[in-house]
């Protein structure tokens, strides 16, 4: 993954609004979200989601396509994988053994009962 990529995924996502958006297209899963549903689930105004969508669409982690009059949303999760294998492989001098991170487990399944 090129370091342009990296650094405009990292910049997407690091605002606060943009997470919250991704996550929930993340959760919708492959098929993806109208942008009034976003709105919805989140509480945004449509022109803040319009920019936000953008945003991360400009970034690569979205995508978008026409469904009738709807434009749905959905994440890119080949994007979305590329940032993860890149920022692990250079985790830790490229050893992420030696950071003691799990191998890519979600959070949810680390937590103990």
């Amino acid at each position: 993954m090129e370091m342009n990529t990296v650094v405009a995924a990292l910049t997407a996502l690091a605002q606060e609004n943009r997470l919250a958006v991704f996550r929930a297209l993340v959760a919708a899963g492959a098929e993806g979200l109208p942008a009034g549903a976003v709105a919805a689930k989140l509480n945004l105004p449509a022109a803040t989601l319009s920019f936000h969508l953008k945003e991360l669409k400009v970034a690569g982690l979205i995508g978008c396509r026409r469904d009738g009059r709807s434009l749905i949303y959905s994440a890119n999760y080949g994007a979305m994988t590329d940032l993860l294998d890149f920022l692990t492989e250079n985790c830790c001098a490229g050893n992420p053994a030696a950071c003691a991170l799990p191998a890519a487990e979600p959070a949810a399944a680390r937590k103990t009962g």
